[in-house]
């Protein structure tokens, strides 16, 4: 089913939990435009209920609160008041996201969800849109799995923002060239990957900071469930263990706004390797399923593999694609694993609230709703 049929047949409703954050906001943007899903419900800490969406939000986009959106009276983030939506965002923060979420599956509405708590439980799919839709297969399995069973319940979690740059052309490479053995990787990320107010002026400004709590073993651990299949009977996740992946990563903030990049480097199992050229035609020739569904928020290209020998930058190509798609450069020899590049991915779009929004896209077209 197209996203045009879906929009002929009916509008999904959907709501969007901790919408007055920086995760929130963007949420808001994505969707206030958006060709078949049409907000319903604005959810936000007992404090804000009750109040106008505009009243009581630190708005802190550059395009301003769209004017339909401005004076929705904010509901608590209990399921009771989103009975009338289709399917939910979060935008939550982690410490409160979970009984939450969990909540609302146990009230059959199906979560989107862009905080960390469901990401390493054996039932959610760990979902990078450009990636991994096929993960999907496994919800069945997740509502038979509960007690009681939800008919129409269920949550998907989108991956760590540093992680989804790194595995969307690291799946491309392994469709292309079968499974990589080794990969190493050196991440300079964006203060705005911290949240709002995030990391303090006086240890960004002039600096580095090269340590960012718990983000390199998110990224070592995620990019196994992502890129590992799953069983025949899609009842669990394969985390890469039929061709073990070695992976290590050093991660580090710099002091720009927004774009996560990372230096990779990378050994396939199947020798020879394929060369730089091969490589590029590879992740040039890349496409997912989300694509072909004809989801709308997906990128024209997955990976846009830059010529230029100094791209891609975070300021030049942070906002290509609307932030959807993943930029890659330098792709060359590597003298000691056999292939080394460079990616940049929008870590407050694909990063954030755009996998979860293209990750429900593509739960709508597959009926999965």
């Amino acid at each position: 089913m197209a996203s045009s049929a879906v929009s002929a047949q009916r509008k999904v409703k959907v709501g969007v939990l901790g919408a007055t954050g920086t995760v929130g906001q963007r949420f808001i943007l994505l969707l206030a435009a958006h060709p078949f899903f049409v907000i319903e419900a604005l959810g936000a800490s007992a404090r804000s209920a009750g109040q106008k969406y505009a009243q009581i939000t630190r708005w802190k986009q550059s395009k301003p609160i769209p004017e339909a959106i401005r004076d929705v009276v904010v509901r608590p983030c209990e399921a009771e008041h989103f009975k009338d939506c289709d399917l939910v965002f979060s935008g939550l923060d982690h410490d409160v996201a979970g009984p939450i979420e969990e909540s609302f599956r146990a009230a059959e509405l199906p979560i989107f969800s862009n905080a960390k708590n469901y990401r390493r439980d054996p039932l959610v799919p760990l979902v990078v849109p450009l990636v991994n839709t096929d993960h999907f297969s496994i919800i069945p399995h997740q509502k038979a799995s509960l007690s009681p069973s939800p008919s129409r319940g269920f949550i998907v979690a989108n991956a760590n923002c540093s992680t989804t740059a790194l595995v969307v052309p690291l799946a491309a490479l392994e469709r292309a060239f079968g499974p990589l053995d080794t990969v190493l990787a050196t991440t300079m990320q964006a203060i705005s990957g911290g949240g709002y107010p995030g990391v303090p002026s006086l240890d960004i400004l002039d600096n580095v900071v090269p340590l960012i709590g718990g983000e390199e073993d998110k990224i070592e651990w995620e990019t196994k469930k992502i890129l590992g299949g799953i069983n025949a009977d899609a009842t669990a996740f394969e985390y890469h263990e039929s061709t073990p992946m070695k992976i290590s990563a050093a991660c580090n903030r710099v002091p720009v706004l927004d774009g996560h990049m990372a230096c990779a480097s990378v050994r396939f199992a199947k020798r020879p390797p394929p060369s730089p050229e091969q490589v590029v035609e590879a992740l040039r020739a890349y496409r997912c399923e989300a694509q072909e569904l004809g989801a709308p928020s997906a990128p024209e290209q997955v990976v846009y593999v830059h010529d230029e020998p100094d791209r891609p930058q975070p300021r030049l190509d942070r906002d290509f694609q609307n932030g959807a798609g993943c930029n890659v450069g330098r792709v060359r020899e590597c003298d000691v694993f056999d292939i080394k590049f460079v990616v940049l991915a929008n870590n407050v779009q694909i990063g954030a609230a755009t996998s979860s929004v293209i990750n429900a896209e593509v739960a709508v077209l597959k009926g999965l709703l």
